[in-house]
């Protein structure tokens, strides 16, 4: 191996010591504390707590995907609620056949199509009944649509705000369609009444530890991914792109392609997210088409810290979890948008590095701090004599 290979190997692995111990946490430590942990104590993590990290840790990957393709490649996407919700669709589809015979009219078909007069599934539904398309599905549909999308617009070099506002108008198109029952996706209500994945009750408590731990390791494959991926010429390029794409393509770069391929990956990584959040939750509707979800996951990632991934990942457990919070109160709940605003608003005047950048700036104002007085303490001041003596 040259000395290139093993000082990027070592780069890679360098730092990497925080992650091993956040990632025992979460993969080790949270599950023994939900199964074993004393009731009614802080040792203890119940069920829905659980779920509900599981639920933060899908955003995650999401937010992953957004620092790659804003942080690191300057584009920022408004819409990338849609590849989650095709992944969560695809899993969702998976789920429904998966108790076919089971529902309220006891048809093979969903209960929402016996409801609506439908007397077959639609085309696309079939090959739903297996995992292994299933599984397919959630990497290859969302990250099919992404590479459309992106090569469209990349192509035309679509940059900037324009880029912005195109995709949260994809968005908004796409949660018109999804909202007509006609589409054979359940119309507004969704899918929903999940009962079991791969043989397993959802309802069990070691299946939700399960779905758990697999959003706990697809999230660090994720990172581990996207770290490699920004530490690479791969990722030096996307970082030329963002500081100046017109210097990149008199390079010699296809900066469009570049671009496609971050794009790609990105929704790639919100269909996984996606179809691991819809057993967790146990429903997927057009909700999560609309632009509000959306626009919460770019504040994920300004709030936590661009172009750091940590940050991304920091963001999206920190303000979901106080979104959480916050709706779960009857007084404060319909001002979330407000309250998301206004967060967004104090990060950009004032933490421009995000969340994660906080330690930095005050060891940087400590610095600054102590810099006078440890110059000070290197000169003897001088005195004056009053002794009188000529």
């Amino acid at each position: 191996m040259s000395n290139r290979g093993l000082g990027s190997k070592r780069s890679f692995s360098r730092g990497l010591a925080p992650f091993w111990v956040v990632a025992a946490v979460l993969l080790v430590v949270v599950p023994l504390m939900n199964a074993y942990g004393p009731e009614g104590t802080l040792l203890h993590v119940s069920d829905y707590k659980l779920n509900l990290f599981g639920k933060f840790l899908c955003y995650a990957i999401v937010a992953l995907g957004i620092d790659l393709i804003w942080g690191f490649t300057g584009v920022l996407s408004l819409g990338q609620g849609v590849y989650f919700a095709l992944g969560g669709y695809a899993m969702g589809m998976y789920l429904m056949l998966a108790i076919a015979g089971e529902g309220v009219y006891g048809s093979e078909l969903p209960d929402f199509m016996v409801f609506l007069g439908w007397e077959k599934l639609p085309w696309f539904w079939p090959p739903f009944r297996h995992f292994w398309w299933t599984a397919l599905a959630i990497v290859l549909v969302p990250g099919g649509a992404a590479a459309l999308f992106g090569l469209l617009a990349f192509r035309s070099r679509i940059r900037g705000v324009y880029f912005a506002i195109i995709t949260q108008a994809l968005t908004f198109a796409m949660a018109l369609v999804f909202y007509r029952n006609s589409l054979g996706l359940g119309g507004n209500n969704g899918l929903t009444d999940f009962k079991r994945l791969l043989g397993f009750a959802l309802n069990d408590p070691a299946t939700m530890r399960g779905l758990y731990m697999a959003t706990v390791i697809a999230l660090g494959l994720a990172y581990l991914a996207c770290r490699w991926l920004t530490m690479s010429k791969f990722g030096r390029v996307l970082v030329a792109i963002r500081d100046n794409e017109t210097r990149v393509r008199f390079s010699g770069y296809s900066a469009s392609r570049y671009k496609v391929c971050a794009f790609t990956i990105a929704g790639v990584l919100a269909g996984i997210a996606g179809a691991l959040y819809a057993p967790q939750v146990g429903i997927i509707n057009p909700s999560e088409l609309d632009i509000l979800p959306s626009i919460e996951m770019a504040v994920w990632v300004a709030v936590g810290g661009r172009g750091t991934l940590v940050g991304a990942a920091v963001g999206a457990f920190a303000v979901s979890w106080f979104k959480s919070a916050l709706t779960g109160s009857t007084t404060f709940a319909a001002m979330w948008p407000y309250f998301l605003g206004g967060l967004f608003v104090v990060v950009v005047m004032f933490l421009p590095e995000g969340l994660v950048g906080i330690p930095r700036r005050l060891l940087g104002l400590v610095a600054r701090v102590r810099r006078p007085s440890a110059t000070g303490d290197d000169v003897t001041p001088a005195t004056t004599s009053t002794d009188g003596e000529g």
